[in-house]
């Protein structure tokens, strides 16, 4: 690993690259989530975004400092949708060509969000790492610009102006849960928030099924896991055997981890919708399934934050989910 720090200056200066392309967006009180845990929980939403989810900020800085030369050439990267609708989305800005390497896994409206932004969708082998080595070979082969979806200091810096926002609004805040998967937005808000309040407790949640930054951490080095199908999608593969950042930020930054099933995510989805009217994809409501179902402890009163990452759901399985339904989509595809 060739780790290249990220400091809260790389986020501050981020956060003036990218302030003019995405929303400032609001963190909400959760007055049914902190009824029900004791503690005083909001929810920052980054859903609202006009990709649907936080990735437009790392990919706007990425791409927002490629020189002249590197636009020319145009970018690549792999994406388990929203990475890619955000890099399609700022490439689009620019007058950039941008190619997205996906698996099969992906659902079709990821793939479709990422078309009408006018990103090139590759389909490739059935994980984000068989999506990964294509897009690695498109660099190579055509002399494509690679934006990791979360090992990249530009794009670990643009998900860290999340944590600049959560302080300036709440600035007494004790514990912020983050959703955790490839680890570039709980690295990049947890390097902002621990350089300027060192003792708010950082909590990573991601699913039970492949969590690969989990695993890795139990490991004390980087490891691949078998990516399933889930609720989840966009917390999905691996972080990279060659991991040059994320894995050692989050192994020196962040507090806790935890895991949450199928069931909890569905859980959480549908009491987002019914509480506070917010469709939510799986992969973005982790933090508040964990809450729900007691995996992280809080005191009375707690200042809690809970970062909501995306709504780029397929709107079917939403829809059963919101009925009542419990989702299994590792069940459906085998049937």
């Amino acid at each position: 690993m060739t780790e290249q720090k990220i400091t809260i200056a790389d986020i501050e200066d981020a956060k003036a690259q990218i302030a003019p392309h995405v929303l400032r967006t609001p963190l909400v009180p959760a007055y049914p989530l902190s009824d029900a845990t004791g503690a005083e929980v909001r929810l920052k939403l980054e859903l609202l975004q006009p990709t649907g989810a936080f990735k437009l900020r790392g990919a706007t800085n990425a791409i927002q400092k490629l020189n002249a030369a590197d636009r020319a050439k145009g970018v690549v990267t792999c994406s388990t949708g929203n990475h890619g609708r955000g890099v399609a989305f700022a490439a689009k800005q620019l007058g950039v060509r941008a190619v997205i390497c996906m698996s099969e896994l992906v659902p079709q409206v990821k793939i479709d969000g990422i078309k009408r932004f006018g990103g090139e969708v590759r389909i490739a082998g059935k994980s984000q790492d068989d999506a990964e080595r294509e897009a690695l070979r498109l660099m190579e082969e055509e002399g494509l610009v690679y934006i990791s979806p979360f090992d990249h200091p530009a794009v670990i810096a643009g998900q860290g102006t999340i944590g600049l926002e959560i302080l300036e609004d709440w600035a007494d805040v004790d514990t912020v849960v983050v959703p955790l998967s490839g680890g570039g937005l709980l690295a990049g808000i947890a390097a902002a928030i621990k350089a300027r309040k060192p003792d708010t407790r950082l909590v990573g949640v991601t699913m039970d099924r492949g969590p690969a930054m989990v695993e890795s951490l139990k490991a004390g080095h980087p490891v691949d896991v078998v990516e399933e199908p889930t609720l989840a999608d966009s917390l999905g593969g691996g972080i990279g055997l060659d991991n040059d950042h994320t894995f050692t930020m989050i192994r020196d930054l962040v507090d806790e981890t935890c895991l949450v099933s199928e069931a909890q995510i569905a859980a959480a989805m549908r009491a987002l919708y019914r509480d506070q009217q917010l469709v939510a994809e799986g992969g973005a409501v982790v933090g508040v399934a964990a809450l729900m179902a007691g995996k992280i402890a809080v005191k009375p009163q707690e200042r809690v934050a809970v970062v909501i990452s995306g709504r780029n759901v397929d709107m079917d399985i939403f829809t059963r989910i919101a009925g009542g339904e419990d989702v299994d989509l590792k069940q459906e595809r085998k049937a």
